[in-house]
């Protein structure tokens, strides 16, 4: 493996951002782009993309922590301040969505290198925080399920997974996948839909 020239600490910061930014573009545009595409894209020689990256493998890695990383705050900030476990758990799905859309082809190509134990484990501090605000509605009777909320959260987290995949699979147009996506995961947990649907519906109006 090549070793990155050493130098100016920041062009080396600023070359793995660039690298890491264009790698998402081309590989959002050509799933089965090589790393030579990538260097080209980010006008740069091959030698640096690997100084930065041993692996294709690594560079994907790399860049599936920064999704789960986005989708982590997204959550954060799609709930906070809200007290009702229905609509924080509406708003938490929105915010997981509008992430997710944008990283959902990174995703599905993480899962044939990453594999999706390793996206799994990745999302063990989102999924924590969703089993504490279903915890909540289950006791507060908002939510009702025979699941325990663990197991419950776990049915949350495959549901976007399979959304995301209808929506590469051209089964579900993706300006409308966040909205039903919420509404599923709503009525999941026992929420009746004629009050998931109004409740995603006022959401999306008043984010």
């Amino acid at each position: 493996m090549a070793t990155m020239t050493t130098g100016n600490p920041s062009r080396a910061d600023a070359n793995r951002r660039r690298i890491l930014d264009v790698a998402l573009a081309e590989l959002l545009r050509d799933p089965d782009a090589s790393m030579d595409q990538i260097a080209r894209a980010a006008g740069v020689v091959r030698r640096t993309v690997y100084g930065h990256f041993p692996s294709r493998d690594a560079l994907i890695s790399t860049l599936t922590d920064e999704a789960v990383q986005a989708l982590a705050d997204a959550d954060v900030a799609g709930r906070t301040g809200v007290t009702d476990p229905a609509e924080a758990l509406a708003r938490s799905v929105l915010a997981l969505w509008a992430t997710a859309d944008r990283y959902r082809l990174l995703i599905a190509l993480a899962q044939r290198t990453v594999t999706v134990q390793g996206i799994r484990e990745r999302l063990a501090p989102v999924r924590a925080a969703k089993i504490r605000l279903l915890q909540q509605g289950l006791e507060e009777g908002v939510f009702t399920s025979p699941l325990p909320a663990p197991a419950l959260a776990y049915v949350h987290e495959q549901t976007l997974f399979a959304v995301m995949e209808a929506v590469n699979d051209g089964l579900l147009a993706a300006e409308e996948a966040g909205r039903a996506a919420t509404v599923t995961v709503l009525t999941s947990a026992g929420v009746p839909a004629s009050l998931a649907t109004a409740l995603v519906t006022r959401v999306s109006s008043h984010p």
